[in-house]
């Protein structure tokens, strides 16, 4: 869970420097949106950790972002790696916890997004590759 807690802190972070890059309009809406969606499922997972006696893990102060943005297609592109990276989080959450259920819905939600963002999912978002 404190994976998926720092997965959501990254979105959260990195959908800042989206929204920065991103016209007002319907784009600019829609990461409004996911924005909100992330720190919602921050908050959850820190009542969760909390609940159980865990200390949630911080967020950082800053994160490295995997590709510089500068325009509002390279602010799409990031909003799209953002829930790529969460699916991988998100599955690795549904196979070792008691979550599963809201481990699966998380991956769901974040497939969806990356989906509308223009990432190219596999047919199983969030697993490795099969080599």
């Amino acid at each position: 869970m404190q994976a998926a807690l720092a997965a959501e802190h990254a979105a959260i972070y990195g959908y800042g420097v989206v929204g920065a890059f991103l016209p007002t309009g319907p784009q600019r809406e829609d990461a409004r949106s996911d924005y909100s969606a992330h720190q919602a499922r921050r908050d959850a997972w820190q009542r969760l950790l909390a609940a159980g006696g865990a200390s949630p893990t911080a967020a950082a102060p800053g994160y490295r972002l995997p590709f510089a943005v500068k325009d509002p297609a390279t602010a799409a592109q990031l909003a799209a790696h953002l829930e790529t990276q969460l699916t991988a989080a998100y599955a690795d959450l549904a196979a070792t916890t008691a979550l599963r259920e809201q481990a699966a819905a998380a991956l769901r939600e974040a497939a969806l997004r990356a989906a509308h963002w223009g990432a190219d999912l596999p047919a199983l978002p969030g697993l490795a590759a099969a080599s």
